[in-house]
């Protein structure tokens, strides 16, 4: 029987239905095992959201059902059919590329200030001899800027902008003018008001659509997971473009170990459409004959304290933002970024910032920092 199975595949993983440990699913519907059987991933994800079981400390459930590498053992049809589209189309079209745009980032800006620290940094911390978040969103952004060695004469080129923090941080404390692109509305009105005041322009503009050249430095930091494999090149293009000749470029993004062209599906339905992370060998073949590559730092783990307190903060303010917003939307959240903390924790993906320079003009000396 369907129950059976399902808690022979959980006993794998040291999980058991209805237990008593932290990590032990609690089953209020027993719907719910038919649907993880039949649909994996998003079965699991989509059940909790609709409160057809529950657990006391889900990110270390998810760990385990990781590290017993369920999540290949159970991998219905409809996973194997986003593989095989991620793999034949080029999901990330400009049409493409406002999925995940209309889905995720277009949701109220209250949202995610409910979470993020001052400068609203949507991507890891750099948790180096702190425990704070904010602390450690400031250490990241510092991390960026001493990496790309930016002086106040620089002009920067923040390509996938957010809600302007790192724009705002640059301008404040190191004195460059910023220019950011976004494709998101509310991002884009949110940080012309955060940056008011600053040498800062933020702009609407597809990175395929920017034209503008002379830059001394480029940012991409958290957008590439949605730019797509068959996309890496012309980004790394418009970047080499933007550049002037030996300018630095930092890419800071979700990796992962092996390379594919899709991520988990409950993700992709749920929270980013069309996303997929990037592997080293898919980066550097994308970079080569346009880059030098001066540097590569993976601080990976500091992902797991950064969505261990985003998800902290937003349970702690959810009444402050409920209005307009249900209780499986909650779950999905919460869902969401625990699930996210543990393949972290287990080192399923990983977090880089890679240095390179336009090969064109570069000097050999880059000195990197950590």
């Amino acid at each position: 029987m369907v129950q059976d199975v399902v808690e022979g595949l959980l006993a794998q993983a040291d999980v058991q239905v209805n237990g008593d440990r932290p990590w032990d699913l609690q089953v209020h519907d027993k719907g719910a095992y038919r649907r993880i059987l039949v649909e994996g991933s998003v079965g699991l994800g989509e059940t909790y959201m609709d409160g057809w079981w529950s657990c006391e400390a889900v990110d270390q459930l998810i760990a385990k059902l990781v590290l017993a590498r369920l999540n290949k053992t159970v991998v219905p049809l409809s996973a194997k059919w986003t593989v095989l589209r991620s793999r034949l189309f080029n999901l990330q079209t400009r049409l493409g590329s406002r999925r995940v745009i209309d889905r995720h980032y277009e949701i109220s800006p209250a949202v995610f200030m409910s979470f993020l620290d001052p400068y609203n940094q949507y991507t890891c911390g750099y948790f180096k001899d702190t425990s704070d978040l904010n602390v450690a969103q400031e250490n990241k952004l510092d991390l960026i800027c001493r990496k790309l060695h930016l002086t106040e004469n620089d002009r920067v080129l923040d390509i996938g902008c957010g809600w302007g923090g790192f724009a705002k941080f640059a301008a404040e404390r190191y004195g460059c003018h910023v220019t950011g692109i976004t494709i998101s509305d509310q991002q884009l009105e949110y940080g012309k008001t955060f940056c008011e005041g600053l040498p800062v322009t933020l702009l609407k503009s597809d990175y395929r659509d920017f034209d503008q050249t002379g830059f001394d430095k480029v940012l991409v930091c958290g957008m590439i997971e949605h730019v797509g494999h068959r996309n890496y090149r012309p980004l790394m293009e418009v970047v080499h473009r933007s550049l002037r000749d030996g300018g630095h470029f930092l890419l800071h993004t979700i990796g992962r170990h092996s390379s594919g062209t899709s991520t988990d599906p409950w993700i992709t339905k749920f929270i980013f459409p069309n996303s997929m992370l990037p592997s080293a060998r898919q980066l550097t073949t994308e970079a080569q004959g346009l880059f030098a590559l001066d540097d590569w730092h993976n601080f990976g783990s500091s992902y797991d304290p950064t969505l261990m307190a985003w998800h902290k903060n937003f349970v702690d303010n959810w009444e402050s933002i409920r209005e307009g917003y249900d209780d499986r939307f909650y779950r999905m959240f919460t869902y969401y970024l625990l699930s996210c903390a543990a393949v972290f924790r287990v080192n399923k993906k990983v977090l880089w910032q890679l240095v390179l320079t336009k090969r064109r003009g570069a000097v050999a000396g880059y000195q990197s920092v950590r």
